[in-house]
């Protein structure tokens, strides 16, 4: 073959195309945040999670990383779901009705038949040992994050007069993340949505009524 006939073979420099995702990755996701919900970071293994995924170890990680990353994304869904009331609650007029939307919000949706009880933000760092510090850390941050803003809009309500003057909004923003984890802990041991929701108006009995 001459070199003329070489120069005038046509190249082909592209990259072949990969072979199309065969699974939704928002599908997955969710089903991977079920697993998570239900069983911690730690007791989700990735048996489960691929299972319940409809997905093998390798696309696993092609598309979410490892493990911990899978779990942060996991976190980040459940943090932006619809019925979400944590955030949301903050925007209520008073300190009392941001204490009541968050308790009786918690009440409903640890309770809520159609995903696992509990709160995934509790659940997950339950029995972390030294391998999941960084997952526990992570949820220990955004757990300070919800304390702080509470603090903040309490803060906000007592220099309004929306609170008694001697009214401590670290302790009463403390005292509604105690109430509120401890929903978490009952309706993970059974307790029913009828039960909860009485546990959240007793709590709020001890909360100043304020201008609610």
């Amino acid at each position: 073959m001459s070199a003329n006939t070489l120069n005038s073979t046509p190249c082909n420099n592209s990259a072949p195309v990969g072979r199309p995702r065969a699974f939704d990755l928002e599908t997955a996701l969710q089903k991977a945040l079920e697993v998570f919900w239900q069983k911690g970071y730690e007791g989700a293994s990735l048996p489960d999670l691929t299972e319940a995924m409809g997905i093998n170890k390798p696309s696993l990680y092609a598309a979410f990383g490892n493990k911990e990353q899978l779990f942060l994304k996991a976190i980040e869904r459940y943090e932006n779901r619809p019925s979400a009331f944590f955030y949301p609650s903050m925007a209520e007029p008073t300190a009392y009705r941001v204490a009541e939307r968050i308790l009786l919000g918690a009440a409903a949706e640890h309770s809520n038949p159609l995903h696992p009880p509990g709160c995934l933000m509790v659940q997950g760092a339950l029995a972390c040992s030294d391998s999941g510090q960084s997952v526990k850390d992570a949820l220990i941050a955004r757990r300070k994050a919800g304390f702080e803003q509470l603090v903040q809009r309490f803060e906000q309500a007592k220099a309004a007069g929306d609170l008694p003057a001697d009214a401590d909004p670290q302790g009463l923003a403390g005292f509604i993340i105690t109430v509120l984890q401890g929903l978490s802990v009952q309706a993970t041991n059974g307790a029913c949505a009828e039960q909860l929701h009485n546990i959240a108006r007793t709590a709020l009995r001890a909360f100043p009524a304020g201008q609610n």
